[in-house]
């Protein structure tokens, strides 16, 4: 089988620098600290797909220098690489970066039409966005996961997973089905204002538990369950740090502590005497490592659709952060339609961190009420 691999090299570089996504501001993350994390994601691709004795069959259509090359030939991956043009680098603050454009994504994509059997692409919705425009229906796509946001359904939950669903893809056991294509304005999100777009549906392998769902609001008819399970923890909060999550269901919980939190981002805030303070509104994983030493408490809820607790638009929680924080210190609050899968996934990137917060995890889906649920 003939599979085509796009990095887009600067995915995700904007998620821990509290920037919720990259373009158009790559030199401003990188001046935040930032670093290229897309490579490294497809190399996990990669190294779990080399464990399969399948991937012998397998051979990759790719992009020059860091749109995929770079990552192939570290491994023994039969390959032939599309030199569609020549591009430099810059480097900012000692990081090298490919000077590539989202023209780069589509002009690969265009020629690995009708040469591949399925077309892989690191990178986040922007990027599966710009796939699906040359791709349409005619070609099955599937994403690594690398951007901060990857609202849309074509995305399996990891870079082990998209492996796992490439394997069964050649095994057969993977039926196509179409996802959501979906996509955030960039520069509204910054300014917490949520502003999605449908871009269509593409062909995506499926196979259960390795796919992520499409982003889903929160249903009308149980905001006011939403209330009051914020009215209740809200009353609850004992005194200490607390670091809070993005979505509209944790804004709710900043609104009733009366701060000017952010909807999209992570604030840090202080209850004394049951009076809150905001310390760090919209917060970089940098800020929260400041506070981590003083046994902060995370309160986040599941993104509807993905079904995911960490590791979708909130990368600020690393795997730096969250492998210091025990586990009984992290509180769920959320809707019960957006458990209706009966799990939550988190991924970090680090198995050790992966691992810790695997198993079951209470989840207050009622004023009175927790639930227990799988967490994978």
């Amino acid at each position: 089988m003939r599979v085509g691999l796009i990095v887009n090299p600067i995915a995700g570089m904007g998620g821990r620098v509290a920037l919720k996504g990259t373009d158009g501001v790559v030199e401003e993350a990188i001046k935040r600290g930032a670093k290229p994390i897309a490579p490294d994601l497809a190399r996990l691709f990669l190294h779990e797909l080399a464990n399969y004795s399948e991937s012998h069959e397998i051979e990759f259509l790719t992009g020059p220098d860091g749109l995929g090359e770079d990552v192939l030939k570290e491994f023994g991956f039969p390959y032939e690489v599309i030199r569609h043009r020549d591009f430099g680098y810059r480097e900012i603050l000692g990081v090298r970066i490919p000077n590539t454009t989202d023209e780069d994504t589509k002009e690969l994509a265009r020629r690995m039409l009708g040469r591949v059997t399925l077309m892989v692409f690191a990178g986040g919705d922007g990027t599966a966005r710009d796939v699906f425009s040359v791709v349409g229906d005619r070609a099955p796509i599937l994403g690594i996961p690398t951007g901060v946001k990857m609202f849309s359904g074509v995305f399996a939950a990891s870079p082990e997973d998209a492996a796992r669903l490439v394997v069964e893809f050649l095994r057969g056991n993977a039926r196509l089905v179409e996802r959501d294509v979906m996509d955030l304005d960039e520069d509204a999100f910054r300014h917490d204002e949520v502003r999605p777009r449908h871009y269509g549906r593409a062909l995506t392998p499926y196979a259960e538990l390795l796919l992520q769902g499409a982003k889903e609001p929160t249903k009308t008819d149980e905001v006011e369950d939403v209330d009051a399970i914020v009215e209740a923890l809200a009353e609850e909060l004992e005194d200490g740090i607390y670091f809070l999550g993005a979505g509209s269901t944790v804004k709710r919980l900043k609104d009733r502590l009366g701060i000017e939190g952010t909807l999209l981002g992570v604030d840090v805030v202080e209850i004394r005497d049951g009076k809150a303070r905001l310390l760090v509104k919209d917060a970089a994983e940098s800020d929260l490592l400041r506070f981590v030493d003083r046994n902060p408490k995370i309160i986040v809820t599941v993104i509807g659709g993905l079904n995911f607790l960490f590791g979708r638009g909130n990368q600020q929680f690393s795997a730096e952060v969250l492998r210091r924080i025990p586990k009984e210190n992290i509180i769920v609050i959320a809707a019960p339609s957006k458990l209706k899968d009966g799990i939550i996934h988190v991924y970090t990137g680090d198995r050790e961190v992966d691992e810790k917060l695997r198993g079951y995890m209470r989840v207050r889906v009622s004023p009175w009420m927790d639930r227990m649920v799988r967490v994978v």
